[in-house]
């Protein structure tokens, strides 16, 4: 039988993750890929893998061919520090503004664009680019926004003499009082289909890793610590911000997210929200 194929993508926040799996020695028996989430998202679409973490809207838009895997899911309930929105002028000032978007996400796109459109009624005009940390917001731009170890990164060297900063997942929090669910793992269904096994496999691994590492969590810190522009204690305090569990609640909020992207005509229909077949 072949090798079940995962994306995976290397952000930190899922460190601990990527740690059980690469050191301690839980990817054997999978083909792992690793890649940025709009890579991810569209190599499990196209069958180049068979399970990954996918963006949550993602999964809102093509429900009918995805399966989610319980219990995973990343989360943060108000801060989020990985998803930040830097401006020219105060958020509150911003209508009908250029905003330039990461070229490396789906949720976040959505999520600033309902933000921008409930919250303070503007309707920007978005634009997506590659962004750099170096220079956060282009010269033709009032505003861009960041994600991931990027936007990490920009959270920690804030230039508060030159831009204004907003927390997405803060202002989240603000407009619905609700955690935030910015990806799950799902596998697709095709595959689900052929090789219920290969599911459960995947399952065990995924789940596994992102228990042993969090139990190694210094360990993890300090395998990483010399290739990214990070302190020990910058790492440690993020990944106390993010969660991995997916619970009833959560899927709640989930679809809170579903239906203010469906109100914004972000997605074409509100999602089943429809589990893969796997003992816990």
């Amino acid at each position: 039988m072949n090798k079940p194929r995962l994306g995976h993508i290397h952000f930190l926040n899922v460190l601990p993750l990527t740690y059980g799996l690469n050191n301690l020695n839980l990817k054997e028996g999978l083909e792992l890929r690793n890649g940025v989430p709009a890579v991810m998202n569209n190599d499990l679409l196209t069958g180049r893998v068979d399970a990954s973490e996918v963006s949550s809207i993602v999964y809102a838009r093509n429900y009918e061919d995805l399966l989610v895997l319980p219990d995973l899911c990343v989360r943060a309930d108000g801060e989020v520090r990985s998803i930040l929105l830097v401006s020219k002028k105060p958020i509150e000032e911003i209508n009908e503004d250029k905003i330039i978007l990461t070229a490396q996400s789906a949720t976040a796109h959505c999520l600033l664009k309902i933000i921008m459109a409930k919250a303070y009624d503007a309707s920007p005009r978005y634009y997506t680019r590659n962004l750099t940390p170096a220079h956060p917001v282009p010269n033709d731009a009032t505003a861009s926004l960041l994600i991931g170890d990027d936007a990490l990164y920009v959270y920690h060297h804030q230039q508060k003499d030159k831009y204004y900063y907003y927390d997405l997942g803060r202002e989240w929090k603000k407009l619905t009082d609700r955690c935030m669910v910015y990806a799950v793992w799902t596998v697709h269904k095709s595959f689900a289909q052929a090789n219920p096994e290969g599911v459960q496999f995947i399952y065990d691994r995924l789940y596994r890793s992102l228990q042993e590492g969090w139990k190694n969590k210094k360990e993890a810190i300090a395998s990483i610590i010399d290739k990214k522009p990070f302190t020990e204690r910058q790492v440690s305090e993020y990944l106390n911000v993010i969660k991995w569990n997916l619970t009833e609640e959560y899927l709640d909020n989930l679809k809170v997210f579903y239906d203010l992207a469906y109100e914004q005509k972000l997605i074409p229909r509100r999602p089943r929200i429809r589990m893969a077949d796997v003992q816990r």
